[in-house]
């Protein structure tokens, strides 16, 4: 039995509360996981994991080993780190998921310099809004927008994106532009941003000085992809809030036109986010040592 890959199986069964995600996000067959951790059962004498068709369980010497081992693999990890560090670069693969907008206007047009900067890393992008589940997805880290959903991931902070109000000439020739949002709720269409988990749909949001005003009326269409309402505001179809970074193209270029300017909605933290229980490698540091330094130079104010 190979000890050290039986352990990090158990871990990863463990954290994704299944056998079949952690055999996919480690890449080896679900025959194997079940047996790498049927050998370290007999190996210790005790199980780790009680399970039936119907539950699954960490027994209490499971929770026990479970936060010994990761001690361990924190060490071992910290060995490696040190033993690599005559390497001219990080390598192996590194899963990366993140929002659509920032993947396709700010990630990708910079990856060339990473790869340069990088050559020996694989980095694997998942470009999705969905939330990810880090654990359960073998995901090293995501970058993502608003609260921490969890007190077990940790967060560095990226920058603060501006959103903007906007619509296209030809909806406000037909509609007019309004001067205060009220009037989004009586004589306007609006297009709004839902999630695709829960299907909520988020309001519009404004500020002004001490005023605060959301506009929750019914929306003429709601998308749950952040490109995509880019792409409906595009259309005409009605008035929406989208990141300043993703409009200030086509309002330069006169295919959008922002309102409401005195109107300002919040501001949104982006972050980078991995699990508190994983100890950061060498090349998810480096990557969020980039993600930091790209973020810094990109401008999401409005």
């Amino acid at each position: 039995m190979d000890q050290l890959l039986a352990i990090r199986v158990f871990i990863r069964i463990a954290d994704a509360r299944s056998f079949a995600k952690a055999a996919d996000s480690l890449n080896i067959p679900r025959s194997s996981v079940s047996k790498l951790l049927q050998d370290l059962e007999q190996h210790l004498g005790t199980k780790l994991v009680e399970r039936s068709t119907r539950s699954f369980t960490i027994t209490q010497a499971g929770e026990v080993y479970r936060e010994q081992a990761l001690n361990l693999l924190a060490g071992l990890d910290e060995m490696d780190l040190t033993a690599r560090q005559t390497r001219a670069s990080p390598h192996g693969r590194l899963r990366v998921d993140i929002g659509s907008s920032l993947a396709n206007l700010v990630i990708i047009p910079a990856l060339a310099q990473f790869r340069a900067r990088y050559p020996d890393l694989e980095l694997m992008l998942g470009v999705s809004d969905r939330p990810a589940d880090l654990i359960g997805d073998g995901v090293d880290c995501v970058i993502r927008g608003g609260a921490l959903p969890d007190s077990s991931l940790i967060a560095r902070h990226l920058c603060n994106a501006d959103f903007v109000t906007c619509a296209t000439p030809d909806y406000l020739s037909s509609f007019g532009s309004p001067a205060h949002p009220q009037e989004l709720e009586q004589n306007h269409r609006t297009i709004r941003y839902f999630f695709s988990n829960t299907g909520k749909t988020l309001p519009l949001h404004f500020a002004k000085d001490s005023e605060r005003y959301e506009v929750n009326g019914q929306p003429g269409i709601s998308v749950s992809e952040s490109t995509a309402l880019t792409e409906a505001v595009l259309t005409g179809m009605g008035i929406g809030q989208i990141f300043s970074f993703s409009a200030r193209a086509h309002i330069a270029a006169g295919r959008l036109v922002p309102i409401l300017k005195e109107w300002t909605p919040p501001s949104h933290p982006l972050q980078l986010v991995y699990p508190a229980a994983r100890h950061p490698s060498a090349k998810l540091r480096v990557f969020i040592d980039w993600a930091v330094e790209l973020f810094s130079k990109e401008n999401f104010k409005n």
